[in-house]
C-alpha cells in the first residue's frame, strides 16, 4: 500500500501533465512497477499513463527499452547510463511525452563496493529536451528504499 501523501503527489502529476496534454510511461527495474501502480491507482489515469515497463533483468533492459549491453558491461545495471536508457528507451517505445526509469539496489542483499544497497538511479526523459538522471542513497530497508524511489519520481516527472 503506498503512503497518502504518494497518492497525492501521482494525481497531482496526472493533472499537471493531463493539462498539457502530455503522456506518460514507466521502465522500472527496482521498484517493479510501483511508479505505474501508484500513477494507475487514481482515476482517469488512463488518459496520461500509456505504458509500464518492468524491466528486472538486463535481459529485459535490453529487449524491451533497448539499453545497450556495452553499457550494462561497462557500468552495470545500477547506473546512471542505464537510467538514461530506460527512460529514453521507454519515451521512444511507448510513443509518449515523458518517460521515468529507475534502476536500483534496494536491499537487504545485492550490495556491491561502491554501490550501497539504497542506491537508485532515476531517470526522467521528455521530448525535445535533455533527459535528467538523478542519484541517491535512500536509507531504510526494501519497502523504505522502494517508497522514497516512488516519491522521488514522481517529483522529477512534474512539469516546470
Amino acid at each position: 500500500m503506498l503512503p497518502d501523501a504518494t497518492l497525492d503527489q501521482a494525481r497531482a502529476l496526472l493533472a499537471a501533465l493531463d493539462a498539457r496534454g502530455e503522456t506518460l510511461a514507466t521502465a522500472e527495474s527496482c521498484t517493479g512497477g510501483l511508479i505505474a501502480a501508484a500513477l494507475t491507482a487514481i482515476a482517469g489515469s488512463s488518459s496520461v499513463v500509456m505504458a509500464g515497463f518492468v524491466t528486472y533483468s538486463n535481459a529485459a533492459k535490453m529487449r524491451m527499452v533497448g539499453v545497450a549491453e556495452a553499457s550494462l558491461a561497462a557500468h552495470g545495471a545500477v547506473s546512471e547510463p542505464v537510467a538514461r536508457e530506460m527512460a529514453e528507451g521507454a519515451l521512444r517505445e511507448a510513443g509518449v511525452d515523458v518517460a521515468l526509469s529507475c534502476t536500483g539496489i534496494a536491499g537487504p542483499g545485492g550490495a556491491t563496493p561502491g554501490k550501497p544497497v539504497g542506491l537508485v538511479f532515476i531517470g526522467c526523459a521528455r521530448r525535445g529536451a535533455a533527459t535528467i538522471v538523478e542519484r541517491h542513497v535512500f536509507p531504510g530497508d526494501r519497502s523504505a528504499v522502494r517508497a522514497a524511489t516512488v516519491a522521488a519520481a514522481l517529483r522529477m516527472a512534474m512539469p516546470g
